[in-house]
């Protein structure tokens, strides 16, 4: 790296913006008059990541020690003092990302208004650096940045014992430091006069272009004159983009030939004309570069399977555009990024999968903004999508389709109508379909989805496999009259814990009870006795001789169809103890779970969770389990224990 022009060496992963780190170096001494807060903005693509990235690293004690901070200006170098927490926001909801800073700091609270107390009270001041926040949420069309802001951001600067220094859209600044103490907060805007670094960016494009790092022979690579000649030229042109410059190099060094470095109509000075001279120097219509980046600026997550690739472009476009795509390697390979993903294979190979991204978030902004339809074009992408669905059974979808295509169905305008299959419920990831589901209106969601909206905070609570997921949601189906939905997942081929028989949803049961009513002829019949208001319908006073008992029982079969039609009360025959200690299962119960377990192996073979305090709960001999909450109660039947479960 060239030396400054006040003899000092730039910082080696940044190349520049010595301003900025100067004030990233105070905030992080705290001496008198230091800012509490540092917002870190600018557009897209104006490197906030890469300064805040090469900040830490001045901040890691193994970094530092792999620095010569000696020659670095020492108004840059932060005090040696233990690294401040770094947050990466990226993908995660702001639920998430308060309960991974609750983790990192220990915290012992399960309620997140109580994690800013506890925060408060850790005993040293708390210095945190979050990066990615414009990234923030897994579904990219909700407005989840603007969320952890509010919800999450502002509560932590708001606090005297919180050091926070966050990347921010430009739109989010304003709400973050609205409410500080005047000089309580600094922002740096890395676009503006006083903090953009116009010959770091002629730094940046000079070692890019060089036999180091250019893997091409030509004069403006070899020849340093020429070098710091064309460096010149795309740091004058791209303004104050670190992205732009980036993006001319690589689309230089990708396509050589014909290329005048003396032209610097050659040169682009925004991100759209990055895309567009680079297609016209392969002799390619710009509108086809955008069309076959475009499933890549829709994309979700962390970017799209190679093997959709071409579908999902040729669905855009109208047309096939397979052939376009692999002849397209120096047309498209300047923007695109691979990412190796672990797929939770065995094997060296069957474990990782590649997925591609665009090299910026900023070049998907560009790319969706000049699609005519962004919508009509999601369309296209969620129908191939569902094509791509073998049989239409979502267990054997491709993991991005099945975990992202609520995704695309939002911003199609489509997800409603995507929400009415239980097997994708199951099968796809809970965090990124609730995300999703969350935006729509509930006006607009169909019955299923209304319950899988209630049933989300359950299934995203924990890591809960596909298993437990399944059977949460049949027993949400059977509690809100969807009986023919509950059937649908016992036919998934997955064998639940259990089958939800029945449930009523009578407000202020306080106590539920097993037992049977013996016949005249035949066997018993078993029933369940609920302890309910005594105005609820067809509910008869535990005391039939006065009025002031305050309660009523509800007797139904246990299992339909028994009909315990009029029934005598005093009739009613619970199981001994002696019947109970002979079951082969086991009941355990506490605040808002309960877990049966089999005796012989003592192992759990069955875990209930609800959003509500359970009330009451018991169970038959046979295994049929009777729970109720504050919104009434319900009988599930324990799949019998077979030597599979008990393994």
């Amino acid at each position: 790296m060239t030396e400054s022009t006040d003899g000092h060496t730039p910082h080696p992963h940044i190349g520049g913006r010595t301003n900025a780190l100067r004030a990233l170096a105070a905030w992080r001494a705290a001496g008198p008059g230091a800012p509490r807060v540092l917002a870190v903005t600018g557009d897209s693509g104006s490197g906030r990541s890469r300064l805040l990235t090469g900040f830490l690293m001045l901040c890691d004690p193994q970094a530092r020690g792999r620095l010569d901070l000696g020659r670095l200006d020492p108004s840059t170098v932060p005090p040696a003092l233990p690294a401040p927490a770094a947050a990466n926001a990226r993908g995660l909801t702001a639920q998430q990302f308060l309960w991974a800073l609750a983790d990192h700091y220990e915290l012992a609270t399960d309620l997140s208004e109580d994690v800013y107390a506890q925060l408060a009270d850790v005993g040293e001041p708390v210095s945190l650096v979050v990066l990615d926040t414009d990234q923030a949420g897994p579904v990219r069309h909700t407005d989840e940045p603007s969320v952890l802001v509010r919800e999450v951001l502002k509560p932590l600067a708001a606090l005297d014992e919180v050091r926070l220094v966050a990347e921010l859209p430009r739109h989010l600044v304003a709400e973050l430091a609205e409410g500080l103490p005047a000089g309580a907060v600094q922002i740096i805007d890395l676009d503006a006069p006083e903090w953009a670094d116009p010959e770091g960016l002629v730094r940046h494009a000079e070692a890019a272009l060089s036999p180091r790092f250019a893997g091409v022979e030509q004069a403006f690579t070899d020849d340093p004159a020429a070098r710091r000649a064309l460096a010149t030229a795309i740091g004058r042109r791209a303004g104050t983009s670190p992205l732009v410059v980036q993006l001319a190099v690589q689309s230089v060094l990708a396509a050589p030939d014909g290329f005048d470095p003396a032209d610097e109509s050659q040169l682009p000075a925004s991100v759209g004309e990055a895309l567009d001279l680079h297609a016209r120097r392969l002799g390619t219509d710009p509108l086809t570069l955008r069309l076959i980046l475009a499933p890549l600026a829709l994309a979700e997550a962390d970017g799209l399977p190679v093997q959709l690739w071409p579908r999902l472009a040729s669905a855009v476009a109208g047309q096939d555009m397979s052939q376009v795509i692999a002849d397209g390697v120096p047309l498209a390979g300047p923007f695109v990024r691979p990412v190796e993903e672990k797929t939770g294979g065995d094997g060296a190979e069957g474990g990782r999968r590649t997925l591609l991204r665009l090299m910026h978030p900023a070049l998907g902004d560009e790319i969706r903004a000049g699609l005519p339809n962004v919508r009509a074009a999601q369309t296209r992408i969620a129908m191939a999508l569902l094509e791509a669905v073998p049989d239409q059974d979502w267990s054997r979808a491709d993991p991005y389709v099945r975990d992202h295509i609520a995704g695309h169905t939002l911003e199609a305008g489509l997800l409603p109508q995507l929400l009415t299959d239980p097997g994708l419920f199951v099968h796809a990831d809970p965090v990124t379909l609730r995300a999703a589901v969350e935006v729509v209106p509930v006006e607009e969601l169909g019955a299923p989805a209304r319950t899988y909206l209630r049933a989300a905070p359950l299934l995203t609570r924990n890591e809960l496999s596909e298993l437990w997921r399944a059977a949460l949601l049949e027993t949400a189906f059977v509690e809100d009259g969807l009986p023919e939905y509950a059937d649908a997942l016992h036919r998934l081929g997955l064998e639940l814990p259990w089958q939800t028989l029945w449930s009523l949803p009578v407000a202020g049961v306080s106590d539920v009870t097993v037992g049977s009513l013996p016949r005249a002829e035949g066997p018993a019949t078993r029933v369940a006795a609920l302890v309910v208001p005594p105005a609820t319908p067809g509910a008869r006073p535990m005391d039939t001789e006065g009025e002031g008992s305050g309660s009523a029982v509800l007797v139904r079969g246990l299992v339909p169809p028994d009909d315990p039609g009029d029934t005598d009360l005093g009739q009613i025959l619970r199981p001994s103890q002696e019947e109970r200690a002979a079951s082969p299962l086991g009941l355990s119960r506490g605040a808002d779970y309960l877990r049966v377990w089999d005796r012989a192996s003592e192992e759990v073979v069955a875990a209930l969770v609800s959003d509500v305090p359970f009330t009451s709960a018991d169970m038959s001999p046979d295994g049929i389990l009777v729970v109720a909450t504050e919104r009434g109660a319900k009988a599930l039947r324990i799949r019998p224990v077979t030597p599979a479960i008990t393994s």
